[in-house]
């Protein structure tokens, strides 16, 4: 008769502690530049960034692809899930959501070794209020607090998909390029 108390009262234990937070990412990607720092993670400030060549959307409606390659220029360090993206107009920002269709692996990447992820959005039309007419694309990686890198935009306007702060754009996880 003791055992039913006593295996409730370590279940309901068990489940106070599953339920405690550590301060992590809440899985939505946006732990870029929080406070919880990995550190093996990539610094932004010891990689080279190459963004493009693109294949840009060519009119409003169609799909276009921006390829990022990131090369290690500092010591050993890994890439632990997707990278933080926004797109910028002015005062006007919006996050690029990540693309969940494909599941992101941790890479370690040596001295000069390169990992690759792209950026996929629609292009708006211009002046419309639907369409994020972006200026620049900040670039985050994951794990590791520091200001993002910025770059320039010059792929056209972005859609939205209620509103230009909710771009109808995607960014796939790091995938490990090279031999």
């Amino acid at each position: 008769m003791r055992a039913i108390p006593i295996t409730v009262t370590a279940l309901a234990a068990a489940l106070l502690l599953t339920a405690c937070d550590s301060g992590g990412s809440d899985g939505s990607g946006s732990d870029t530049g929080s406070k919880n720092t990995d550190s093996t993670a990539c610094r932004i400030d010891q990689v080279g960034l190459q963004v493009g060549p693109a294949n840009a959307a060519p009119a409003a409606g169609d799909t276009g692809n921006v390829p990022v390659t990131l090369t290690n220029q500092g010591a050993r360090c890994t890439l632990d899930g997707f990278p933080g993206v926004t797109l910028s107009a002015g005062s006007a920002s919006a996050a690029v959501a990540q693309d969940r269709t494909g599941t992101p692996q941790k890479l370690t990447l040596a001295k000069g070794d390169t990992a690759t992820f792209t950026l996929t959005y629609v292009r708006g039309k211009e002046g419309d209020g639907k369409s994020l007419a972006a200026t620049s694309l900040k670039i985050g990686l994951p794990g590791a607090a520091a200001e993002p890198r910025s770059f320039t935009w010059s792929y056209g306007p972005v859609q939205g998909k209620e509103t230009a702060s909710d771009p109808d754009a995607s960014v796939t996880a790091f995938q490990q390029a090279g031999d």
